[in-house]
């Protein structure tokens, strides 16, 4: 991991690693400072593209590979993942649809990739971004709320879809009015089941983005603890203590990566078989 930047205080060099690289879409210009709605966090749109496109690459290549009658090391890998997610869907989501492992699988490996980024050394990309004259780049996507709110819409959005789908239209309001003290308090069953839905969205982003953010702050102040090597015998015990840490909070954090995009894609799961399922129904 690079040192922090020496110039710079560690307030300033914490408060940049966690500035986005900011496109203000009114004038189209790159504004670190700019804010409000039509503001675009540009570094977590392209890192998530680029990982998302990395994802469908291995995959469209391990199918071509089935396809072609051959084996390969890759192609086994990925065919013990989608196992375990068949079988993991099979016993949360018991009803037949073709859309729920599918579902499942991208979205955890889309999550594993984007928070896999976590562990590139803090400095680096974004050194190389300022020397091609970018003032700010954050490149784990999963540390930007508006990724991991963007990733619970489509949840939400699916939930919703999930719950006409299965009750229809009209079974759908009959629970959501109704359930759970009855048709006579159908304001308060209304408004609870509002703050259920919405609830549900809001603790999947929060979750991700709150494990991430934390994860990549402990990074960056680790960082500052390396950057003392050069200030006499005392910034060199800081240094090595933070060398120390950093190889274990990287060691602990490849435990928290694959787990925060497995519990993402598992309650996405739960969710919709929720959905799925009238209140009537054996659970």
């Amino acid at each position: 991991m690079a040192a922090a930047e020496e110039h710079e205080g560690s307030g300033a060099y914490v408060l940049h690693h966690l500035t986005n690289l900011k496109l203000d879409l009114h004038t189209m210009t790159l504004n670190p400072d700019a804010k409000g709605f039509w503001v675009l966090n540009l570094d977590s749109v392209i890192f998530s593209l680029v990982l998302g496109s990395v994802f469908l690459f291995i995959w469209l290549k391990a199918g071509a590979t089935a396809r072609a009658g051959k084996r390969s090391g890759l192609l086994n890998f990925i065919e013990m993942v989608l196992e375990f997610w068949q079988n993991m869907v099979k016993d949360v989501f018991p009803h037949a649809n073709p859309l729920v492992v599918p579902l499942a699988l991208t979205i955890f490996t889309w999550v594993l990739f984007m928070n896999l980024m976590d562990i590139v050394p803090v400095d680096l990309l974004p050194f190389i971004a300022g020397k091609a004259g970018l003032s700010h780049l954050r490149i784990v996507p999963s540390t930007d709320v508006n990724i991991t709110f963007g990733l619970s819409l489509g949840v939400f959005i699916l939930i919703v879809v999930y719950n006409v789908m299965f009750k229809g239209p009209i079974g759908f309001l009959k629970e959501v009015l109704t359930h759970p003290f009855g048709p006579w308090l159908a304001p308060v069953n209304l408004v609870l089941r509002i703050v259920e839905e919405i609830a549900r969205p809001v603790s999947l982003a929060l979750r991700l983005f709150g494990n991430l953010f934390a994860g990549e702050l402990i990074f960056v102040l680790i960082a500052l603890l390396l950057s003392q090597a050069r200030h006499g015998v005392g910034g060199a015990a800081l240094a090595a203590g933070g060398f120390v840490a950093d190889l274990l909070w990287a060691g602990f954090h490849v435990i928290v990566i694959p787990l925060q995009a497995f519990v993402f894609a598992v309650l996405t799961v739960v969710y919709l078989s929720t959905a799925a399922q009238s209140h009537g129904d054996d659970h």
